[in-house]
């Protein structure tokens, strides 16, 4: 499986990924992001473009709102992609687990 870059990199710019970490707690407009995060409000609009552009956010049309919020299938991915990784680092610390308790065995037969 191989993950969407748009996605990675939407995510690697620190103002958009507080966004995210905003509209983990819940929906918000664009004013309230733009105030939380002491943004223009230009600015904030900018970055959810990004992070829609990357399907990783969506809009709901409220009169003359736009309220945001996450899309939950671009993080199920990511998770999809690091599971991958996550299950080679437990392997390799299984390995050093198993290696420390040999050490430790030999220590104590001295």
């Amino acid at each position: 499986m191989t993950m969407n870059i748009n996605v990675m990199s939407a995510l690697a710019e620190p103002n958009r990924m507080q966004i995210v970490e905003l509209l983990r707690e819940s929906p918000l407009t664009v004013g309230e992001i733009a105030e939380r995060l002491q943004l223009r409000q230009p600015q904030a609009s900018k970055h959810l473009r990004v992070l829609s552009e990357a399907g990783l956010v969506e809009a709901e049309v409220d009169a003359n709102r736009r309220i945001y919020r996450l899309r939950p299938d671009p993080f199920q991915e990511l998770d999809e992609w690091l599971a991958n990784y996550r299950a080679i680092w437990e392997k390799r610390f299984d390995r050093l687990d198993d290696y420390l308790q040999k050490l430790q065995g030999k220590d104590t037969q001295k």
